[in-house]
């Protein structure tokens, strides 16, 4: 058995932004490795500049992610994607140089009538503890949000805690106990699985690694 805390994202926005450049600005169907991090650190009051913290905090939690539907009146709400365009003043014209466009368009996608439930849980060699996290999202130092400023919380964060024997049943605890689970570790067999650029790294900003997420169908939610 394993410690897991619960977590609710829940907006009529939110965004998990891609691989992309300034241009382009795609959002993933569920929440990233890299935005729960983001949300996580936030809580705990990390700085982007502190480094050796965001790496002990990515070393030390993994992640599992439900797809709930959201069911406003009764009526069942279909997740759609949104397009927002933008200009963009001083945008970069690399990662790696400070020459920047005068302006720029820009297109930035966004979920809209999404709902998440996340499983997080403490790795062999977590350096924080899952009292910690608890804390963290109940009084959060910093203001979380859905993947962006513009994408405000519609509820408190915390779910609740509990023990189980993986994150699949862990999230078969909390209503709804259907859709689609996203999981970083393997469950049981026939999981499918691709691979995503969204394990951030540390020392290089805005660059990411490619990882594995493993694919239960348990609903259509977010397919």
């Amino acid at each position: 058995m394993a410690d897991y805390l619960i977590l609710r994202l829940s907006g009529p926005m939110q965004s998990w932004g891609q691989p992309t450049f300034e241009g382009s600005r795609p959002t993933s169907t569920f929440p990233t490795r890299s935005g729960l991090l983001g949300v996580v650190g936030a809580c705990l009051g990390i700085k982007r500049n502190e480094r050796d913290k965001v790496q002990a905090l990515a070393d030390s939690v993994r992640f599992a992610v439900r797809c709930d539907q959201v069911t406003p009146e009764g009526n069942p709400a279909r997740v759609i994607k949104l397009t927002d365009y933008h200009t963009i003043k001083d945008a970069r014209e690399s990662y790696f140089s400070l020459k920047s466009h005068e302006t720029i368009q820009t297109w930035r996608e966004y979920l809209c009538d999404a709902c998440f439930t996340v499983a997080v849980w403490l790795t062999a060699d977590a350096r924080i503890s899952l009292g910690e996290l608890v804390d963290a999202v109940q009084k959060p130092r910093f203001t979380p949000y859905l993947g962006r400023r513009s994408c405000p919380m519609t509820r408190p964060l915390f779910v609740g805690t509990c023990q189980s024997d993986n994150p699949k049943t862990a999230l078969d605890q909390y209503q709804p106990a259907t859709g689609v689970i996203y999981s970083e570790i393997e469950i049981g067999s026939g999981n499918g699985r691709f691979r995503v650029r969204d394990e951030p790294i540390i020392n290089l900003p805005r660059q990411f690694a490619s990882r594995e997420w493993f694919v239960l169908k348990g609903g259509d939610a977010c397919s």
